[in-house]
């Protein structure tokens, strides 16, 4: 009995840390393109910061078969694109001002952060 309060108590604290305290590292634009890899239920980068006021070019692959993974919406740009499985899709980021942008699936499970300065 005592073995399987701790697994329970393990798996808790799996889940707290994994929706709640868990950030991924920010990645800065190179060359004006960004990879971004959709799988185990996050964005890989979750942040990224592009230069403000040019175009700039993110390329996701989405290697994660749940259908709420297959649209990627970034409102505050009114993009909706949708992520084919293991293909690579470009989303253009048209020449935006500095700001923060959230970028998400329509269940808003996957989330991600626009950073642009």
């Amino acid at each position: 009995m005592l073995w399987i309060n701790l697994i329970g108590v393990a798996l808790i604290a799996i889940i707290v840390w994994w929706f709640w305290l868990y950030k991924p590292s920010s990645v800065a634009l190179q060359e004006g393109v960004v990879e971004v890899i959709v799988k185990d239920s996050v964005y890989q980068p979750s942040k990224i910061k592009i230069p403000a006021n040019k175009e700039s070019v993110l390329k996701f692959t989405r290697r994660d078969p749940s259908s709420c993974a297959e649209t990627l919406l970034i409102p505050d740009l009114e993009i909706n694109a949708t992520l084919p499985l293991n293909k690579q899709e470009s989303v253009t980021i048209p020449a935006s001002p500095s700001g923060h942008y959230a970028f998400h699936c329509q269940m808003k499970m996957y989330v991600g952060e626009l950073i642009i300065e």
